[in-house]
């Protein structure tokens, strides 16, 4: 019983870290694109 409950909390703790990682992927994804929009934005002739 004790392993069944340390391996649930194991996988628990690892699902946790890894949705955290993805918010953090997205943050990223989203600040560079952002950035390149910026970019583009400066460089077209007005």
């Amino acid at each position: 019983m004790t392993r069944l409950l340390s391996a649930a909390f194991l996988l628990a703790l690892t699902g946790l870290a890894a949705c955290n990682t993805v918010e953090g992927a997205g943050r990223d994804v989203s600040a560079t694109g952002r950035a390149v929009t910026g970019a583009a934005q400066q460089a077209t002739p007005r």
